[in-house]
C-alpha cells in the first residue's frame, strides 16, 4: 500500500479528498444528521478540514480531543478553538463545549484501512475503537480508494462501518 500512496501527489489527495467530501455530503445519514463526530487529519488520511469550515455553522460538528488513551468528543467553534494536539492534530480545547453522545447522529471515522466488509483497519493505539465502543450512531468510514482492500485483520473488538466512501464508490 505505501508504494500506491507515494504514487499520488498532495494535491492528487486533496482533489480526491475534496470527491470523498462530496460523495459523503450526498449520502442521506450526513444530510439527515445535526450532530457529526468527525476527525481532523493527519498526513495520509482523507483531509477534512474544508468539510469541517464548509458545515460547522449549520451541523454541530465534534472533533477528538486525546485524553489519555481515550478521545473525547467537543464541539468545534472555529480555527481559533483548536490547538495542536498530543501527535500535532488540530484538536478542541479543554474549554470547548462537551455534547452529550445521545446527541451524536453520525460519526466519520479514519483509517489505514477498510475492506468490503466494512471493516476498519487503525493506527494500533485502539482510540477509535474504544470510542466506537461506546457509540450507538451510524458509523462511516472514509478512505481512498487504495486504502479499500478485499480483506483485512479484524480483531473481536474492531466495529464495522455502516457505510465506506472513497472516491469511487460508496460502500
Amino acid at each position: 500500500m505505501a508504494s500506491l500512496k507515494r504514487s499520488y501527489t498532495k494535491t492528487t489527495l486533496l482533489d480526491l479528498s475534496a470527491k470523498i467530501m462530496e460523495r459523503l455530503e450526498e449520502t442521506a445519514l450526513f444530510r439527515q444528521a445535526s450532530c457529526i463526530a468527525l476527525y481532523h487529519a493527519i498526513a495520509g488520511e482523507v483531509q477534512t478540514a474544508g468539510l469541517i469550515e464548509k458545515w460547522y455553522r449549520e451541523k454541530k460538528l465534534l472533533l477528538p480531543l486525546v485524553e489519555g488513551d481515550d478521545l473525547r468528543l467537543l464541539l468545534y467553534a472555529g480555527k481559533e478553538s483548536l490547538k495542536a494536539g498530543a501527535f500535532g492534530i488540530p484538536e478542541p480545547t479543554e474549554d470547548c463545549v462537551a455534547v452529550s453522545e445521545s446527541e451524536i447522529d453520525l460519526i466519520i471515522v479514519p483509517g489505514v484501512a477498510f475492506d468490503r466488509q466494512h471493516n476498519r483497519l487503525g493506527r494500533g493505539k485502539g482510540f477509535y475503537d474504544r470510542l466506537l465502543s461506546t457509540l450507538n450512531v451510524p458509523k462511516v468510514g472514509i478512505c481512498y480508494d487504495f486504502q479499500l482492500k478485499d480483506r483485512i485483520p479484524v480483531e473481536p473488538f474492531d466495529r464495522k462501518m455502516d457505510l465506506i466512501v472513497t472516491e469511487k464508490e460508496i460502500l
